[in-house]
């Protein structure tokens, strides 16, 4: 009996296999490090509304804002406002939450800032004054 060149069914098989169990860890990991990058961006875009709601807003008024908006947060990129999906803070879908507290006539005391995250938890800041 003669042999032929070629490959078995069997090793085309495990070859198809091995490509295909390298390809699902591939795009696992894929998406896991997508949602890692976009939480990393959603704590930058509440780290720069923290700060400039610190050092620029409260130093400026002497109280924190009602709302938050490119309009009365302008030292910081208005790119921020919008997360990660393109849906903008104040918007119900957003991953974004501004909650002002012990307000009185747009002049708050407090307020906290969160962003919901795909990986982790909750990420807060809170007002320092």
């Amino acid at each position: 009996m003669k042999t032929r060149p070629g490959f078995t069914l069997l090793e085309i098989l495990i070859v198809l296999a091995t490509v295909a169990v390298g390809l699902v860890l591939f795009f696992v990991q894929k998406t896991n490090i997508d949602a890692l990058q976009r939480d990393e961006a959603r704590k930058i875009a509440v780290n720069a509304m923290y700060f400039n709601l610190e050092e620029s807003f409260y130093k400026d008024n002497g109280f924190y804002p009602e709302t938050i908006s490119p309009e009365n947060l302008t030292a910081m990129d208005p790119n921020f406002f919008t997360d990660p999906f393109g849906i903008v803070l104040g918007n119900p879908d957003s991953s974004y939450r501004y909650e002002p507290t012990n307000c009185t006539d747009g002049e708050c005391k407090h307020y906290t800032l969160r962003a919901i995250l795909e990986k982790e938890d909750i990420f807060t800041r809170q007002s320092r004054n």
